[in-house]
């Protein structure tokens, strides 16, 4: 008796639904976050070393976030999940640990 021959259902996945949401070549929220940060310190100030202090702040934190996103596009998300489940369990167990 032949054996049944099983083919591979091949789906295609569009690069937009897979991709990251960056801007800049950073996390979008992260760099609108500090960019507003940024533009509330400029026009609180209101002075022009506050204006260069604003830029050279956002430049240097977006070129970190750049840095981020270059090692893994999503950290920031794996982050804030990590820090939901450190109630859940201990980074490492302890002899004194109860079962």
């Amino acid at each position: 008796m032949a054996e049944p021959t099983f083919h591979l259902r091949h789906n295609r996945i569009h690069r937009a639904l897979s991709r990251p949401n960056l801007l800049i070549g950073a996390d979008r929220e992260l760099v609108l976050a500090t960019g507003l940060a940024a533009t509330i310190l400029i026009f609180v100030v209101l002075t022009i070393y506050s204006a260069i202090v604003g830029v050279l702040v956002w430049t240097s934190i977006v070129g970190v976030l750049r840095r981020m996103a270059k090692i893994d596009p999503l950290m920031r998300r794996i982050y804030i999940r990590h820090v939901s489940y450190r109630a859940c369990y201990l980074a490492t167990s302890s002899p004194w640990r109860s079962y």
